[in-house]
């Protein structure tokens, strides 16, 4: 059968295909002119922001770290020195997976935890382009290994950074203090443009007091670099300014001298210049290693030396705080005389000891059968104890505090180091405040000796020395000598007023010269010298309280119980050039402690244009050393080294042989009320 189809709509076929025709052009067209005004927007009105964001892909800013300025003494010997290491550094620009990076870099350059650590902590707040430093001075086996499968970690280098050595180790290492790996706290504080691509940062002494001056001005510069982070062309450079050299008032060979005496033995000494206030020689026994610090010391080594009991961290001349013993009783003496109280005509009939009125407690002299007859002089000449006694009692400890003070006892010296303690001159006040209790009368015997609640710094010691040396002039100690470099700094090397004083120009002299007599013919005789004139007293600080009644008996106390053996003096006497403060702990005596202080006053009057000490010529200097070197590799330079006063061939008298001490750390706060014995 024949079916029958509908003949074609033609029209109707081509109205259907040119409508879809035209709608396709049209969606073609819109997407087209879409994609034209995208284009045009992208060229035109964005062209610098994407322009600028591509060169960054392959131009970048890397920041310059400033070179640390060098650190000298007041004769050109170099202290702190800048050596060149190997160090492996990671751009965040050019890695995903940080985490992933350290782990597969831990067994190859054999990082520890510290080292992840300290990382992580400083990639946080660096910028993308800063290349932060993932470990410092590597070894030699370090380099290879990582030469090896340097392909495997793009954005992971090796370079050449500067870092701190101090050529003499442990000589000045208190004083000069040393440089260390920037932490979370300090990362904190600092200006992080001022440090980008700086690791190190001052920790303590001068390194951290003028860290300002140290550090420097970074610069930067733009390179061309590769998708792996390879540098293919340096673009531009805008040069760091390297930090201000500093030249300090410490002498090298000053310095050397009075290493020598304290070594083996537990204590400070201060030596300064009485008419500027320049720190001349600072040191505190035992000492360390700075260089251990500077990479980053191991815990092995932190903790031998933290856990060390003779503490050789602890500066004890800036921060170590001792009863001062009789080395301040010529300006106590001065205060009487001050107040109108005393003369130097006034004398007591010293019995051995003296008594408050309506007190039976009797308040010893050292010497148990008394003086006899003492007037001012006398009294310190040979440190009589009881018109001491009897002064305070008349002065009352109000005035005893408003007159010490002015010395610098209780307060802060303002010397231009970090951390120093201010000690403690006690008052009524003070007691009641901390521990809520009133001041006793005897409290004030005590204080009048030096010992009780009275403690003060060597270098206090040293100050208030300088002050009596100056006829009351104060002055500011101070390291700093002269800073040159791009950034300015005003050194202070003046005297700061006079102490106001009631008595006559004639009563500094006359103090002066029963200072003279202590030396002469005093409890400091020991260290006469026909050369030239010492004016000096010494000291003595019991460790160990002594019951009423009861006798001091050495050969009964441990040897961190015996007592604590100071001396302050000047020289020459009547033009003085140094002033100087030891505290020899447990060195039994004053007399003994004068002995250490000898070899300075003869090297610095004697020897030192003549024949100074002068650093081994082995020893490096600035810009000398190759890249690579571990401090532990270098020499020490150290007071070892050849540099001793004999080494030198200083013709100068030495101290006399003392007893062997015991090298085992003490406690520096004494008991009170106790005997003082010279």
């Amino acid at each position: 059968m024949k079916q029958n189809f509908p003949l074609k709509n033609v029209q109707q076929e081509k109205r259907i295909f040119r409508n879809r025709v035209l709608v396709s052009v049209g969606v073609v067209t819109f997407f087209l002119l879409l994609l034209i005004s995208r284009y045009a927007y992208l060229q035109i009105f964005s062209f610098d922001e994407f322009a600028t964001a591509s060169d960054k892909n392959r131009i970048r800013l890397q920041p310059l770290a400033p070179a640390r300025g060098y650190i000298y003494d007041r004769n050109g010997v170099l202290l702190a020195d800048n050596y060149p290491v190997f160090s492996a550094t990671l751009s965040r620009a050019d890695i995903d997976d940080i985490d992933d990076t350290i782990e597969r870099l831990t067994p190859i350059l054999e990082l520890t935890q510290e080292d992840i650590d300290r990382f992580k902590s400083r990639i946080k707040v660096s910028r993308k382009t800063e290349r932060v430093v993932i470990k410092l001075n590597l070894n030699e086996t370090d380099i290879a290994r990582f030469s090896e499968v340097k392909f495997q970690f793009p954005g992971v280098n090796i370079e050449t950074q500067m870092t701190r050595y101090y050529p003499h180790g442990e000589l000045f290492a208190h004083v000069i203090g040393y440089v260390g790996r920037i932490n979370d706290k300090e990362l904190k504080s600092i200006d992080k443009d001022a440090y980008a691509g700086t690791n190190l940062i001052g920790k303590i002494g001068v390194e951290k007091y003028y860290e300002d001056l140290l550090h420097g001005l970074p610069g930067n510069e733009s390179i061309e670099a590769d998708a792996h982070g390879n540098v293919l062309r340096h673009l531009g450079r805008k040069d760091p300014i390297r930090g201000n050299d500093l030249f300090l008032s410490l002498d090298y060979g000053l310095q050397t001298v009075a290493s020598e005496q304290l070594a083996g033995r537990r204590g400070a000494i201060v030596a300064l210049d009485p008419n500027t206030g320049e720190i001349l020689a600072l040191v505190s026994s035992p000492s360390f290693n700075p260089n251990l610090f500077v990479t980053g010391i191991s815990t092995k080594d932190y903790s031998e030396l933290r856990d060390n009991l003779d503490q050789p961290l602890y500066n004890r001349a800036v921060q170590g705080t001792y009863p001062p013993g009789s080395t301040i009783k010529p300006m106590f003496g001065l205060g009487g005389i001050h107040y109108g109280l005393i003369d130097w005509q006034t004398a007591i009939q010293d019995h051995g000891y003296f008594t408050l009125p309506g007190d039976s407690h009797r308040f010893r002299d050292h010497k148990k059968t008394g003086h006899g007859v003492v007037n001012m002089h006398t009294a310190q000449v040979v440190s009589c104890d009881t018109f001491f006694y009897v002064l305070s009692y008349r002065m009352g400890i109000e005035k005893m505090n408003e007159w010490m003070r002015q010395f610098g006892f209780g307060e802060k010296t303002g010397i231009d180091l970090p951390s120093e303690s201010s000690g403690l001159y006690p008052s009524p006040e003070w007691k009641l405040r901390t521990r809520n209790s009133k001041w006793l009368r005897g409290e004030t015997i005590s204080v009048s000796i030096g010992q009780g609640a009275f403690t003060a710094t060597p270098l206090q010691l040293a100050m208030a020395t300088a002050i009596t040396s100056n006829k009351g002039a104060h002055i500011t100690p101070h390291v700093l000598r002269e800073s040159k470099g791009a950034k300015e700094h005003k050194v202070h090397n003046s005297t700061d007023g006079v102490i106001p004083f009631n008595g006559k120009p004639e009563d500094w002299v006359k103090m002066r010269e029963a200072m003279v007599d202590v030396i002469n013919t005093g409890t400091g005789r020991g260290i006469r010298t026909p050369f030239y004139d010492i004016a000096g007293k010494t000291g003595t600080a019991q460790v160990k309280s002594i019951a009423q009644g009861k006798k001091y008996n050495e050969a009964l106390l441990t040897e961190r119980q015996l007592d604590h053996g100071l001396f302050v003096g000047f020289a020459p006497a009547e033009n003085p050039q140094i002033a100087v403060a030891v505290v020899w702990e447990n060195g039994r005596h004053g007399g003994s402690a004068a002995q250490l202080a000898k070899p300075l006053f003869d090297y610095w009057i004697l020897s030192r244009k003549k024949n100074p000490i002068k650093p081994a010529a082995t020893q490096m200097s600035g810009g000398l050393m190759t890249a690579g070197i571990k401090p532990s590799e270098l020499p020490s330079g150290n007071n070892n080294t050849n540099t001793s006063a004999s080494n030198a061939n200083v013709n100068m008298p030495t101290a006399t042989t003392l007893p062997e001490p015991n090298n085992r750390p003490t406690n520096s706060q004494a008991a009170s009320q106790v005997e003082s014995e010279e």
